[in-house]
């Protein structure tokens, strides 16, 4: 571990942040329909760089200091869709200890051809009724902020909790499909031939552009089961 991890998850944490409250106060009738795309997708990828960095934090991957590490990880969770550190931690951990069996918590039947079946299962192990109640409030709030910068008319109103749901609910949705399909679905899906290594995982060889577009390396999967304290940035190497 070096620096770089740390300064590199503070980036993101703050890449975000800025993001989020610039796109709050977007006019949506000033974006035309391929630039409102492209804040969305935009968007979405910065909530997968804040999960990719909590998963970071689960490996003590970022900072030497496990209670710093722990804080970047919830903090990038709570910001994330108030997620629990520690509840995830705990499964995230079954998952390298059980890869790809029925004690892991992520794995869901690994064929090939139930990606919504497997990827229900996948939201219903990390999702939680209390966290529900968490994303409620959280989008509460975001709205009430944006409405008190915007005005108090009720155009203002109305323009201002869409804004959240297009720039932070619906995004965070996305992002999670994002996660699946890249970092659990086509690496851990059972290939034609039977699983290949203990660590029952494939690597998704692609370009290393496309490999951080997709999922900031997590196409790496072998290589991240192999070396889990890695940070996101080095499985590529």
């Amino acid at each position: 571990m070096n620096n770089w991890s740390f300064q590199i998850a503070l980036a993101i944490i703050c890449l975000w942040t800025v993001s989020l409250w610039n796109c709050l106060h977007i006019q949506i009738d000033t974006l035309q329909p391929l630039g409102l795309l492209g804040v969305v997708a935009w968007q979405t990828w910065l909530y997968t760089g804040l999960f990719i960095t909590a998963h970071d934090a689960m490996h003590g991957s970022i900072h030497p200091s496990p209670p710093i590490d722990r804080a970047i990880g919830q903090l990038c969770l709570w910001l994330y869709a108030g997620f629990d550190y520690a509840l995830l931690a705990t499964k995230h951990h079954l998952h390298h200890q059980y890869p790809a069996s029925d004690r892991d918590p992520d794995f869901h039947n690994g064929t090939a051809t139930n990606f919504w079946s497997w990827y229900a299962h996948f939201v219903c192990e990390h999702f939680s009724w209390p966290q529900a109640i968490n994303v409620v409030l959280m989008l509460g709030v975001y709205a009430s902020i944006c409405y008190g910068t915007v005005g108090h008319d009720r155009h203002s109103l109305l323009w201002s909790i869409t804004n959240p749901i297009l720039f932070w609910a619906i995004p965070s949705l996305l992002s999670s499909l994002q996660l699946f399909y890249f970092g659990t679905f086509l690496p851990h899906r059972e290939p034609p031939n039977g699983y290949l290594n203990p660590h029952r995982a494939q690597t998704i060889a692609r370009s290393r552009w496309w490999s951080l577009m997709s999922c900031y390396h997590f196409g790496y999967h072998q290589e991240h089961h192999q070396s889990p304290h890695l940070p996101w940035w080095q499985l590529y190497r």
